[in-house]
């Protein structure tokens, strides 16, 4: 295990760079709806993020997201950004975050199953009440009815009610399958049949339909907002991760869903002649950040980036550096000076995140939050 040589170019943590825990000891204690002793800490990084209550509790369907979908990087967007689409109904200064507890995996698997035909019930020996699946029956052909629902994600937000926490509301992130595959015959490769985003758009406001109904059968949940946001998943070997395409909120009490925002999120790779084409400016921005690296370290291996674009607005950058270094005090000189070229380059609006690497592993981390004069950096040594 590294040592973490901090670097502090700037007087203030930032954001995401530690854990949401303060000392437990130093935590107001609370009860939840069940009677349950939990902590809630007092330390707060930033509004930006939520609080958790202690001690964690796991989803009831935890793990199931990994085999659900087709990359880390899906994984990951997919569950920070639906904490961050849920911020606008479930805020972080009134909201606490808490592991979904009320799907459990028997629920999820059942849901994420395809419908079954009559036919197919009779000889599964099953009822219509047990036919839960929310993908369209498969009518033997797969390719021309495609899985579109890949996982179901819940989160839940609690909120302070006298001395207790209770349940203010959940959030459900539906991924769904940009690319379905099919089995392919012995020895060959799968099939892959495209659902476009109109089409996914369309079945994936069906299923929360669905959902919806099925939500408020649950004990504890007949009552409490839901807000529910649609995923759609990258490619099976996508650099990428996906994005969300659409929301909607179900107020407390209410059955169906009245109205959906569509969203305009995307990312993009830098460099790539697609973010040159669509975004010149970032590109050229991109471009020459990278060739300060170049300047800087001819030998260097790659310099990748991922910005995510939310109205068509970069919203945040992540940068990957591969580099060999063949002593500490090489790697501490290049990250300063990268850290230098990152307040250069990029406006101070830009939340960036550069992560330096090399055979040995992760060398370094540089941060810079919007608005900040300084990034804030971590040397591992």
């Amino acid at each position: 295990m590294k040592k973490i040589i901090c670097i502090l170019l700037c007087v203030s943590l930032l954001a995401g760079c530690g854990t949401r825990f303060g000392d437990q000891s130093d935590s107001t204690e609370q009860k939840d709806p069940n009677s349950k002793t939990v902590a809630v800490p007092d330390y707060t990084i930033s509004n930006d993020y939520y609080q958790s209550v202690l001690p964690f509790e796991p989803s009831e369907a935890r793990g199931m997201v990994v085999s659900n979908l087709n990359s880390r990087t899906d994984l990951n967007e997919m569950e920070t950004g639906l904490m961050r689409l849920s911020q606008e109904k479930f805020p972080t200064d009134k909201y606490y975050f808490k592991e979904g507890q009320y799907l459990d995996k028997e629920t999820i698997s059942s849901w994420l199953a395809r419908k079954y035909s009559p036919e197919e019930l009779a000889a599964n020996g099953m009822t219509e009440e047990q036919n839960l699946g929310l993908n369209p029956i498969e009518n033997g052909d797969p390719k021309a009815n495609p899985e579109y629902l890949a996982h179901i994600l819940e989160q839940d937000y609690l909120v302070q009610d006298g001395d207790k926490l209770k349940l203010g509301g959940i959030s459900i992130g539906l991924a769904l399958n940009s690319v379905y595959y099919v089995k392919g015959a012995e020895g060959m490769p799968p099939e892959e049949v495209a659902n476009d985003t109109e089409v996914l758009m369309t079945e994936g406001k069906k299923i929360a339909d669905e959902i919806v109904k099925r939500i408020r059968k649950i004990e504890g949940l007949e009552q409490v907002p839901i807000t529910i946001a649609l995923y759609e998943q990258a490619p099976s070997g996508s650099v990428l991760p996906g994005n969300f395409i659409a929301t909607t909120y179900v107020d407390q009490g209410e059955n169906t869903i009245s109205e959906w925002q569509t969203l305009d999120e995307e990312y993009y790779l830098f460099p790539s002649s697609k973010a040159t084409k669509s975004k010149p400016e970032d590109a050229a921005m991109f471009s020459e950040f990278q060739k300060d690296v170049e300047t800087y370290f001819p030998n260097f291996n790659g310099v990748v980036g991922q910005g995510l674009y939310i109205n068509d607005q970069l919203n945040k950058l992540d940068i990957d550096i591969t580099m060999q270094f063949y002593s500490e005090t090489e790697a501490i000189s290049f990250t300063q000076y990268v850290a230098g070229q990152v307040v250069k380059r990029f406006p101070s609006h830009v939340p960036v995140e550069v992560t330096i690497s090399s055979s040995d592993g992760p060398e370094a981390l540089i941060v810079r939050t919007p608005d900040t004069e300084e990034p804030f950096v971590h040397i591992y040594n």
